[in-house]
């Protein structure tokens, strides 16, 4: 067994009343990659936060290449061979690649940056561990899968030999998937160790050697990958078994109540979608995929009514929404699940109770609409709904008084989604709805959404995890470049196909087959 290249002992962290990590044992080797599995709060990303130095342990040792460490700070892990790619980009949009891998640790001449040279050593990573990039393309212009790349050569750059990436896959296509992780396996067989931190369990059972998890802040379960179950890893995880949820298929959708027709969207003068119509029905989940920055957002945007449109017509319900503005939308039958449930989903700072009623808050019963008690809120009503929504959705919290923002991630999207489906709205647009969450809180979220649809629901259902589309969609739209570029039936809706229309080929094979037409 090859030697350790990382060992963190008795890690314990806490942040006031919340234990993060107690007494964590890890052990990484050199030339293997390991994943750190775990719940949302299970303490995983406090625990890597510490390794490279972003958090200071309470107790407990930190041993690198058989050194102890106590870094104060992430430099300190660099100079020590870490290097760390965070699952948000932290790129220049507006600089080269090599002006991006270099920077901070660039190659100078006479006192400038060695432009030169600093392409040059670009060439030299890329060339050595099958990173293709560019060194003189604009970071801003590339795919989510190229920003990736610069991130890890950023890292190369600064002779890291131990690889920490946080939820690596969240943004690319299952080819960007494949090329990435011949780059990590390339990267092991030469020398370095890889830690991958994610919840997908078909990622770990295909790529890492050697797996931890970690529950309730302490780790629940070591293994050999090759001798490691799905079953024994959700075990591990959750403490109990966890069945896959699917649509059967058996529905038959209803009536129209949402259509988009010839949308067009321009934002600072660049066309972000183009020409794009679809309906959604009765009883019916349609989903689109596609890789973030292709016009997903834009759409939900739009139907909301958040952002300007430049053409075309939205109706729910068969009425145009064009003059009516986002309240007046979301009263008329429009739920939302946002894809940044922090930013637009949730009130950090207010409590569960008050997050639950926000957007109905005006309406009975919580609000008076009429009489001596208009603007009033009925604070009794508040509290006793959203004890009832806690208990039915499984929020884990103490309380209705705890400010949403003490919760963990899993548990916000599940007052989100317990908010947006109890008010009998007849349209659902949910934008990412497992985006970074456990596997228990898939579970249930993904139940939620097929007992809506059931119900007579009509889901629009925007997600770049094309197994997720699989699982929950009866029809599957695929947008590249602002456009609908693929739609597959649920038979037809493979991950082969949906992956090479997220990467552009249907749009040019549609390209190409117009031009025969048109011969």
């Amino acid at each position: 067994m090859t030697s350790a290249a990382v060992e963190l002992r008795g890690i314990s962290k806490r942040f006031d009343a919340v234990v993060a990590n107690d007494g964590v044992d890890l052990v990484l080797r050199r030339g293997t990659i390991h994943a750190v599995m775990g719940e949302n709060g299970a303490g995983k990303s406090t625990l890597m936060s510490i390794l490279f130095g972003l958090v200071r342990p309470d107790s407990g040792d930190i041993v690198v290449n058989g050194v102890e460490r106590h870094f104060r700070g992430p430099l300190d892990a660099i100079a020590a061979g870490l290097g760390m790619v965070h699952q948000h980009f932290r790129l220049f949009d507006s600089m080269t690649v090599a002006e991006n891998v270099v920077y901070g640790a660039e190659p100078t001449r006479r006192g400038s940056l060695d432009r030169k040279a600093a392409a040059a050593r670009v060439r030299e990573l890329s060339d050595r561990y099958g990173l293709e990039t560019d060194p003189d393309a604009v970071v801003g212009r590339l795919s989510a899968g190229a920003r990736q790349r610069v991130e890890i050569l950023k890292a190369l750059h600064r002779d890291a030999e131990i690889l920490i990436l946080d939820e690596p896959t969240a943004v690319l296509t299952p080819d960007e998937v494949d090329s990435l992780f011949a780059v990590l396996r390339r990267a092991a067989d030469g020398g370095a160790t890889v830690v991958l931190v994610t919840h997908k369990i078909h990622e770990v059972l295909a790529i890492s050697d050697e797996v931890t998890v970690l529950r309730d802040a302490r780790v629940t379960g070591r293994f050999r990958t090759a001798e490691a179950t799905s079953g024994a890893l959700v075990q591990a995880m959750t403490g109990r078994e966890v069945r896959e949820v699917g649509n059967p298929g058996t529905g038959e959708p209803g009536e129209v109540v949402l259509e988009v027709e010839r949308l067009g969207v321009t934002d600072r003068g660049v066309h972000r979608v183009r020409d794009v119509s679809f309906s959604v029905r009765r009883g019916e989940i349609v989903g689109v995929a596609g890789v973030s920055g292709n016009g997903q957002h834009e759409v939900v945007a739009a139907i909301l009514g958040t952002d300007p449109i430049e053409s075309g017509t939205i109706r729910l319900l068969g009425r145009d929404l064009a003059s009516l503005d986002v309240r007046r939308r979301r009263a008329l039958g429009l739920a939302v699940v946002p894809e940044d449930r922090r930013g637009e989903g949730t009130a950090v700072t207010m409590s569960t109770a008050e997050n639950l009623s926000l957007g109905h808050h005006r309406t009975p019963p919580i609000g008076a609409s009429t009489g001596w008690r208009r603007g009033f809120l009925n604070l009794r009503a508040q509290r006793d709904m959203a004890r009832r929504l806690i208990a039915d959705y499984d929020v884990r919290t103490s309380g209705e008084k705890l400010p949403v923002g003490a919760l963990s991630g899993g548990n916000a999207q599940k007052v989100v989604i317990a908010r947006e489906l109890s008010h009998d709205a007849p349209v659902l647009i949910a934008e990412q709805p497992t985006q970074g969450v456990d596997i228990g809180a898939i579970e249930s979220i993904h139940q939620r959404l097929l007992d809506y649809r059931d119900q007579g629901g009509a889901v629009l259902l925007v997600s770049h995890e094309i197994a997720e589309l699989q699982a929950l969609a009866d029809r599957v739209l695929v947008m590249f470049a602002g456009r609908i570029v693929a739609e597959y039936s649920r038979a037809d809706a493979s991950t082969e196909r949906i992956g090479a229309a997220m990467a552009g080929a249907a749009e040019h094979r549609q390209a190409g087959e117009h031009e025969e037409a048109a011969s």
